[in-house]
């Protein structure tokens, strides 16, 4: 299999690649199997895509926490107590249609990735399988996830309804952030659903799943509900939300911890996934 076709600028195979997917290999038990340029730029395309996500995460967070900090200078002493500004608003909002836009181009990239070393196989797995959601994610994961977005935005929601008009600006933009991230998850979690499988033998198919439970344990891990939240309006609300959000990240916490721990593991799940085919 010539390496140089798979990669997706046509440059062969990193080193540092093939390394990182033995180690790959190691990890998830198949230790025995030899780490392939088809898994070693499958495995560098979604690093890379993971950490161009978590960055527009982090930059949505910081976003939000600006713009909340624009409206308080602006409605306090120091900017003459005026009126609430829809500006940061309308940035926010067009600052996460922009996040679900680049979401959405990575995606894209890493099917092209994975559609080009498909194309570099002499042959293709005899009976590939497209997980679904149950055993890409199962139940535990996907009821925590929604739990856990229902969760703050219902604090967000609650956040509406006193009085004073700073926390209901801040709540309006909690919104804002926490629907751009939960759109953005289930487009993401579409496309890993209609991904194609690329595969040649029993150990990339394997390979091949253990990767999409990866990315949809690693999209739908609750950072932002937890997080978004307390960077906007702990301290600033009324006592019973900080109350009720120091709750919920904790409950959510060892609710993560028991569903780990009982949950079966990600080589389990998809030997499980590929017994069924």
């Amino acid at each position: 299999m010539p390496s140089e076709a798979l990669p997706d600028a046509g440059s062969s195979v990193r080193p540092a690649d093939l390394r990182q997917a033995g180690a790959w290999l190691v990890r998830h038990g198949l230790a025995d199997a030899r780490p392939t340029p088809l898994l070693a730029v499958r495995l560098a395309a979604r690093r890379r895509a993971r950490l161009a996500d978590h960055i527009m995460l982090a930059a949505l967070m910081l976003a939000a926490a600006l713009a909340q900090a624009y409206d308080r200078l602006a409605t306090s002493a120091y900017g003459g107590f005026g009126p609430h500004s829809q500006t940061p608003l309308l940035v926010l909002t067009v600052l996460v249609v922009a996040l679900l836009l680049v979401r959405s181009l990575l995606d894209q990239w890493v099917r092209r990735v994975d559609r080009r070393a498909g194309a570099a196989l002499s042959r293709r797995a005899a009976h590939p399988l497209q997980p679904g959601w149950r055993a890409m994610l199962g139940r535990p994961y996907a009821a925590f996830t929604v739990a856990t977005f229902a969760g703050a935005m219902a604090l967000a929601a609650s956040a509406l309804t006193v009085p004073d008009s700073t926390v209901r600006y801040a709540a309006f933009i909690l919104l804002v952030g926490l629907l751009g991230v939960a759109v953005g998850v289930v487009l993401q979690l579409r496309d890993l659903l209609t991904r194609p499988v690329v595969a040649e033998d029993e150990v990339s198919l394997t390979a091949d799943v253990i990767m999409r439970i990866e990315d949809a344990r690693e999209l739908t891990a609750p950072t932002v509900p937890w997080a978004l939240p307390v960077v906007l309006l702990f301290g600033t609300a009324f006592g019973w939300w900080n109350a009720a959000a120091l709750v919920l990240a904790l409950l959510g916490f060892v609710a993560s911890h028991v569903i780990h721990a009982r949950t079966p593991s990600i080589v389990t799940m998809a030997r499980r996934a590929m017994s069924a085919r």
